[in-house]
């Protein structure tokens, strides 16, 4: 659970880095460019020996959809929707990591379905707004896919570590954000036009930031920390990001929030996690 927190508390303040110095600049060239860092943070670590070509293949396809697919949709749904309406419909992910285990499992834990659902209320009292966007329906598709890419991927991942063996998950990582890369530079030749990317000092440095520490090193820590935790904690920590973001926003941003509706919402968080890990049970 440590690496899940830790990870949510640095996607957290990565909101406000991305909002404040990457405005402007093609969103899916800060995809590659992200990735393109990721993957360099962990190609020394990389090993092939030993490892099934098959389960190489496997590992590629797993990062193109989780972190490629999944970043091309949803930066596409930014030009349909508001920041905050993005936010708003990721929020169904944690009831897509539930259902989609139960049916990969082929059994249906009740836990699971309630904590995911308590993830979703805490993170919707926060973000709910009355006035939405007129290109709502498109956006919300869009978004929806995304949450399916990371929600599969996750699971995708939890189940094929256990098949590595004595195999150190860091050494075979690299081939997540290879496949990953390969999917949004694929998307990028038909969406950017490089010849006029211009990034100044401050932007390069935050894509650098972003590339080896919010992408490589957190994506590389919340699939570590899914395999640690039981699925209905997993899919808490989903949304878990959420009041955090808007916490840290508050503090350290200057921006405004509405304190009641964060202390609910981390506080159906809270109660969320309970019920996963079964902690009212056991009391």
């Amino acid at each position: 659970m440590l690496y899940l927190l830790l990870t949510s508390l640095v996607w957290a303040f990565s909101f406000g880095l991305i909002k404040g110095q990457l405005t402007g600049l093609d969103a899916t060239a800060v995809a590659v460019l992200r990735l393109l860092c990721a993957l360099l943070v962990f190609l020394p670590f990389f090993r092939f020996r030993g490892l099934p070509r098959r389960t190489a293949v496997r590992l590629a396809f797993i990062g193109a959809v989780q972190f490629g697919l999944m970043y091309v949709l949803y930066l596409r749904a930014f030009a349909l929707l508001q920041a905050y309406e993005v936010a708003l419909f990721t929020i169904f992910t944690p009831v897509y990591v539930a259902l989609l285990d139960a049916a990969l499992a082929r059994r249906w834990q009740p836990r699971h379905l309630l904590a995911a659902g308590l993830a979703l209320l805490g993170a919707g009292v926060l973000l709910w707004r009355s006035t939405l966007s007129p290109g709502l329906a498109a956006g919300f598709i869009l978004v929806q896919f995304s949450n399916l890419c990371f929600a599969a991927g996750q699971l995708a991942w939890k189940r094929t570590q256990a098949r590595l063996g004595d195999i150190p998950q860091r050494e075979v990582f690299a081939l997540l954000f290879a496949g990953a890369l390969v999917t949004t530079t694929a998307v990028s030749a038909f969406t950017t036009d490089w010849g006029t990317l211009r990034l100044t000092w401050p932007q390069a440095g935050v894509i650098a930031y972003l590339g080896v520490i919010a992408s490589g090193v957190c994506f590389f820590w919340w699939n570590l920390g899914a395999t640690r935790v039981n699925t209905g904690t997993l899919a808490v920590f989903n949304n878990a990001k959420i009041p955090l973001a808007v916490a840290v926003s508050l503090l350290f941003f200057g921006e405004s929030a509405d304190p009641l509706r964060l202390l609910a919402s981390l506080a159906l968080m809270l109660a969320a996690i309970a019920v996963a890990e079964g902690w009212l049970r056991r009391r």
